[in-house]
């Protein structure tokens, strides 16, 4: 029977995983001083493609199902979040609405099973949407109310691929990733080929220094092959109840990455929307580990 407690060493590896996740919104916004976002994003599943996809065999899902999900996932959430977070969203806002994924995965499983909320996730989901309310209230420069929206849509396409997933059955989820990659990376070069333009592509990648391919590789290394194997890991070795709510610090990591290496203002209603949103995350989660 699996352990509750995780030991030491695989506690700070949940929390390498977590902490890679959280201050990764951070690295997204150094990249953007060269590359334009739907190009880095492309390169960002390109790398997390190749080589990988000719070593690992194929997982076992449909075709249409691996295709769903990098297109989910690749163009519709990173695609979408980086858009956002090209002057429209602050890292640290960032790293905590794309958390909603939780509550639209929910009602996406709501309307395959028509199970009806619970009076316990109505008030999640009220402390939530209250968070998200003072945020969409303290607009300013760093965030306005379209990249606020982006973010939202971001979040909703993540719970799609979470759907997608979920239909795809048990699988190596790290297989998952690089070969769904293969249907991500292409139409975000397209994309950035229409909207970005040629020659926008050719700046960013002639100007790109060593510290943005390290953040190309933080992305598709670290955040997914790294971040997918380790977590996939610990779940299958551990109760989920213990540890999934570690991944309730990652807008933790990625609010105090921001404020730490991109000063980042944290006055209290940003803490107080923090609260919420984390709050109502917390309150579904350990419902649904009781």
């Amino acid at each position: 029977m699996p352990s509750h407690i995780l030991p030491l060493r695989h506690l700070l590896l949940a929390l390498a995983v977590v902490a890679i996740w959280g201050t990764n919104f951070v690295v997204i916004k150094f990249a953007f001083a060269h590359l334009p976002p739907l190009l880095f994003a492309a390169l960002r599943f390109t790398f997390a493609c190749l080589p990988m996809v000719f070593f690992l065999p194929r997982p076992k899902a449909s075709w249409g199902n691996i295709a769903a999900y990098g297109l989910l996932i690749g163009v519709g959430q990173f695609g979408l979040m980086f858009i956002a977070m090209n002057g429209q969203i602050s890292p640290g806002l960032a790293s905590l609405v794309i958390q909603t994924q939780v509550f639209f995965t929910i009602f996406l499983a709501m309307r395959m099973t028509r199970e009806r909320l619970r009076p316990v996730q109505w008030v999640a989901l009220a402390m939530a949407t209250a968070g998200i309310a003072i945020i969409a209230s303290h607009t300013d420069g760093s965030t306005t109310v379209g990249g606020l929206l982006i973010m939202l849509v971001a979040a909703a396409c993540w719970a799609g691929g979470n759907m997608v997933n979920r239909q795809a059955g048990k699988v190596n989820m790290v297989a998952y990733v690089v070969w769904s990659s293969l249907f991500a990376a292409p139409p975000l070069f397209v994309l950035s080929l229409l909207f970005e333009g040629w020659p926008a592509i050719e700046q960013g990648l002639r100007s790109a220094d060593a510290a943005t391919w390290a953040a190309v590789l933080w992305q598709s290394v670290g955040n997914s092959l790294f971040g997918y194997a380790a977590w996939g890991w610990l779940i299958a070795r551990y109760p989920a109840a213990t540890v999934t709510p570690m991944a309730l610090l990652v807008p933790v990591f990625g609010m105090a990455a921001s404020s730490l290496f991109l000063g980042e203002a944290m006055p209290a209603w940003k803490l107080i929307a923090m609260a919420l949103v984390m709050g109502g995350l917390a309150i579904n989660l350990w419902r649904r580990a009781g």
